[in-house]
């Protein structure tokens, strides 16, 4: 079991197994990285008589004076990564280590990154500063533009007087129509006094007409008279008859 788990953690450089297996996993591996960092013919019969495959093997002893020559131990690490669900039995994950001088290359590469980004921030607080320098004769520009665009203004205020003059035309036009509407008025006046005038001729022409029509129902009655007579007449002849 311990050859096989050995085997696959060179293999796969993690595995996870049970707390104890993980702790004497350790042991085994500590001693083929011992034999491998020796690098001879006996101690890579030695390791072979432990790990299963030959290719593992052989990987391992050319990695193994570059990748951990400059330590004396601690080749592996075990974390803890809690209980398994079906028995609760306490779960390791065994991987080996970075060596410690890709270590302080990460960190060197983590310091020159830094650098980089402080450099980038002095530039970017320096860069407002420069545009604010570019700025300052556009905005001078600006000013004298405005300067000038207020001058013709001045102007304006001499030709204000023209400008009332027009206004007070304008108003006093609407009082002048207003006075000939005025004027204007007294004719309207007449003309109703003219029409009054005619609606009093129409009333004392109306009794002639009244007269015209009395002859008429005179001859009418008279009409009526002598019907009546002749009817009576007629009555009495048929009556002797």
């Amino acid at each position: 079991m311990f050859r096989n788990m050995v085997t696959s953690l060179f293999k796969y450089e993690r595995i996870r197994t049970t707390g104890a297996k993980a702790k004497e996993l350790r042991r085994w591996a500590d001693h083929i990285i011992t034999l491998a960092k020796r690098g001879d013919l006996h101690a890579r019969r030695q390791a072979l008589s432990i790990v299963r495959e030959k290719d593992v093997v052989h990987k391992l002893f050319e990695e193994a004076a570059e990748r951990f020559g400059g330590s004396a131990g601690g080749y592996t690490r075990i974390v803890k990564l809690g209980r398994r669900p079906g028995d609760a039995a306490p779960i390791s994950l065994i991987e080996l280590v970075a060596p410690a001088e890709k270590r302080k290359k990460k960190k060197t590469k983590k310091k020159a990154d830094k650098a980089k980004v402080e450099k980038k921030k002095t530039a970017a607080a320096k860069a407002p500063e420069a545009a604010e320098k570019a700025e300052e004769p556009q905005k001078e520009d600006k000013k004298q533009a405005k300067t000038e665009a207020k001058a013709p203004k001045k102007k304006s205020v001499k030709a204000e007087p023209e400008k009332k003059a027009a206004v007070t035309a304008k108003k006093a036009t609407p009082k002048k129509a207003a006075a000939e509407k005025e004027e204007a008025k007294p004719e309207e006046k007449a003309k109703p006094a003219a029409k009054a005038e005619k609606v009093e001729d129409k009333k004392e022409a109306k009794p002639d007409a009244k007269a015209k029509k009395a002859p008429k129902k005179q001859a009418a009655a008279e009409k009526a008279e002598a019907q009546s007579k002749s009817a009576s007449k007629k009555k009495a002849s048929t009556d002797k008859e």
